[in-house]
């Protein structure tokens, strides 16, 4: 038989401490005329068979039929009003848990406009309060079987990243708009926890966003796209890094280390274009032979002068002035080269 507490108090609740239970194991006997303690912070619910029924605020109290009118009702119809009677007792802080943390167990996956799918961590922190005792022990402790702090933050931060993962989605924006809408967010994220947090008894005051980040893989696919924005349109740069090997090859002292400039470059970017095809006309002077311009040409050239000029095709020509190695004026759809521009750029 469980013993027959006198006195019933929690002198030692931690500012941590949400509730505390007595007994902490089982279930307690209490009988009319035993002391009820409660500190200014705190409030007394007496719970039996999963649900609260009378509360004690702060100060001291005796327990008779006229305070505790629910559970007597209750003793009277299962024991005939005999006394001691079975029952638990949670001591609810009513104070405010300040620097509560939250945070994603596991990445939210949303749809980012510029990126496509992301995944993201989110972390931040809230304070909240208890405001109404019997409803947090019927929900918490009743519907829910906790009542160690551990399990009830646990169970409120999911709550938190359920609401805010439903706003990011409504959102919408892109997760480089984000960190300037932090405020936004965690006051929307707020506003739809409170009721979540109101039908548990307890009353949301703060929300706060201390970071949005990508997960690792997120972040390399990022550092990706941004070396594809420094580097501006792929086509033109494939025609820039050819047209600088052409350049750099002209410059070398034989076709062979022509050639051989021209199969490295061609496996850089990738061999069959035009580029390719024009530094390997200029390697085919010959082993030991420099890839010299023809002797005669005007001053001004047209892309076909040009080419003859450099014994090379004319749309190769046409490659590296578009790819902005070689100067060139166009007039209407034709181009007019000078003999200066084309020697500097064979000159490197």
């Amino acid at each position: 038989m469980a013993r027959i507490i006198d006195v019933i108090e929690v002198p030692n609740q931690q500012q941590d401490e949400m509730v505390r239970r007595l007994p902490e194991y089982g279930a307690g006997d209490f009988r009319f005329g035993s002391q009820v303690i409660v500190r200014e912070f705190q409030q007394a619910v007496f719970f039996r068979d999963g649900k609260a029924y009378d509360t004690f605020g702060p100060g001291r109290h005796t327990i008779t039929t006229a305070n505790l009118p629910l559970l007597s009702a209750l003793i009277g119809a299962v024991t005939s009003g005999r006394t001691p009677f079975t029952a638990e007792v949670y001591f609810v802080s009513m104070r405010e848990f300040i620097d509560q943390k939250w945070g994603t167990a596991e990445p939210i996956p949303l749809r980012d406009p510029d990126l496509g799918l992301v995944r993201l961590r989110a972390f931040g922190t809230f304070s909240l309060q208890i405001n109404d005792p019997a409803l947090f022990v019927n929900k918490i402790v009743g519907a829910q079987g906790m009542y160690q702090t551990p399990q009830i933050t646990r169970f409120l931060r999911g709550i938190i990243v359920a609401r805010m993962t439903d706003l990011l989605g409504e959102l919408g924006k892109g997760l480089f708009d984000l960190p300037a809408l932090y405020d936004e967010i965690g006051a929307g994220a707020k506003v739809k926890a409170q009721d979540d947090f109101a039908n548990l008894g307890i009353q949301l005051k703060t929300l706060y966003i201390n970071s949005i980040s990508p997960t690792e893989e997120t972040a390399r696919a990022i550092d990706e796209r941004a070396s594809m924005g420094a580097i501006g349109d792929m086509q033109k740069y494939m025609q820039f890094q050819m047209a600088r090997g052409v350049r750099d090859a002209a410059q070398a002292e034989g076709g062979g280390s022509l050639a051989g400039a021209g199969v490295g470059l061609g496996a850089g970017v990738g061999m069959g274009s035009a580029m390719a095809q024009m530094m390997g006309q200029m390697a085919g002077t010959g082993a030991g032979q420099a890839a010299a311009p023809a002797a005669a040409a005007p001053e001004i050239m047209t892309l076909s002068e040009a080419a003859a000029y450099m014994r090379v095709g004319e749309e190769d020509v046409l490659e590296v002035v578009k790819a902005g190695e070689l100067r060139a004026k166009k007039i209407g759809t034709s181009y007019r080269i000078s003999k200066k521009a084309v020697d500097e750029f064979l000159s490197g």
